[in-house]
């Protein structure tokens, strides 16, 4: 991969080391520069996840992506910067009322010995590299937190604790611990990846095939578009807004998220007369 151009496009000055700062540093800045989206989908264009055409979308032509482009695009700079890194499947339980398909995808990556959970790809907040150990917990700036245990009938269940628009507005707030994603660390081959990524993109009536879903991690919290509902979560407060006019959500597209989609695109969305 041209490391250089994906370097600029997550806005590091340089290729950092291959060690748990390097991660960290790889993983915030790729998730604070590139938006989560799934525009493609209604769109008619389908996800692509091969490494040449996530490359261009993600980062020649500067759009978004879901979680299928987007640790594709993470786990290749990952290989080019020296890391030991595989991807995982995981189950989204957001929201979930029976058991979910795996549709979410993220790398472990090992580093000395110890390995490390690392998500670029998750369309809520951020929630930075943790290591793969019973009980392990993190806070963010955003007020969430974050925290690994095992569960008997899924291998690892990833729980977070915060405001639910930090989750893109599934779960409930002030409810405890919630658990976001489970998963086992079983080998991953690119035709899991596939079938996972098709399924996701085209089974009538799931969460990618019937919404419109754009959103963007924030230091202290998250920005999104679902449809045309704008919000905005920070731990000074939030906003909530409709859009009512396609030239104003083409402007919030460009403005806030960085995503440049024409007229006839936008109209395309269908999420206006």
């Amino acid at each position: 991969m041209d490391l250089d151009a994906y370097l600029a496009r997550i806005g590091l000055a340089a290729a950092p080391a291959a060690d748990l700062d390097g991660l960290a540093a790889v993983q915030r800045a790729h998730r604070f520069a590139i938006p989560f989206e799934n525009l493609d989908i209604p769109l008619g264009r389908g996800i692509a996840i091969d490494p040449d055409t996530v490359f261009d979308k993600l980062v020649t032509r500067r759009r978004g992506g879901y979680c299928f482009e987007q640790n594709r695009l993470f786990g290749d700079a990952l290989g080019a910067l020296g890391f030991t890194r595989r991807p995982l499947l995981a189950r989204v339980w957001l929201g979930a009322s029976e058991v979910p398909a795996r549709t979410h995808t993220f790398d472990l990556v090992t580093l000395d010995g110890r390995e490390w959970i690392a998500d670029a790809g998750f369309g809520g907040s951020f929630t930075p590299p943790m290591p793969l150990e019973e009980g392990a917990e993190l806070a963010t700036a955003d007020g969430a937190r974050h925290r690994l245990r095992r569960d008997p009938a899924h291998g690892w269940m990833l729980e977070r604790h915060g405001h639910s628009a930090l989750a893109d507005g599934r779960g409930a707030d002030d409810d405890g611990w919630l658990p976001q994603y489970s998963f086992t660390p079983d080998p991953v081959f690119d035709i899991d990846l596939a079938l996972s990524n098709h399924w996701t993109s085209s089974a009538p009536g799931t969460r990618f095939t019937t919404l419109h879903i754009v959103s963007l991690a924030l230091p202290d919290g998250l920005v999104a578009l679902t449809g045309r509902r704008f919000t905005r979560h920070l731990t000074t407060g939030s906003e909530a807004r409709d859009i009512d006019r396609a030239a104003d959500y083409r402007a919030v597209l460009a403005e806030t998220f960085g995503i440049a989609l024409s007229e006839a695109e936008v109209a395309a969305l269908g999420l206006f007369d």
